[in-house]
């Protein structure tokens, strides 16, 4: 199964995600990851690959709590529904 999820990269304090597809069957929490967006929390800039993010969702991939609402506020979720 694929999710959709933040990893922490930045130094310390200075937080910055990398949202990523990961298949979580995988040892180690999941390996090879593909990025698929930025998020910076700081400086509250976000970027997302919106084709990628589409093709991971139509495959099944489920998004964490928080890429969920991130994609939520950028209209990642009405895009899927009107290529359906």
């Amino acid at each position: 199964m694929v999710k959709l999820r933040l990893k922490r990269c930045g130094r310390k304090q200075r937080a910055v995600y990398r949202i990523v597809a990961v298949d979580v069957r995988s040892l180690g929490g999941g390996r090879d990851p593909r990025k698929v967006g930025f998020y910076d929390p700081i400086k509250n800039q976000t970027y997302l690959n919106v084709p990628a993010i589409l093709y991971f969702l139509e495959k099944g991939a489920q998004p964490t709590g928080t890429v969920h609402d991130i994609s939520k506020k950028t209209g990642v979720f009405t895009e899927l529904h009107l290529n359906q």
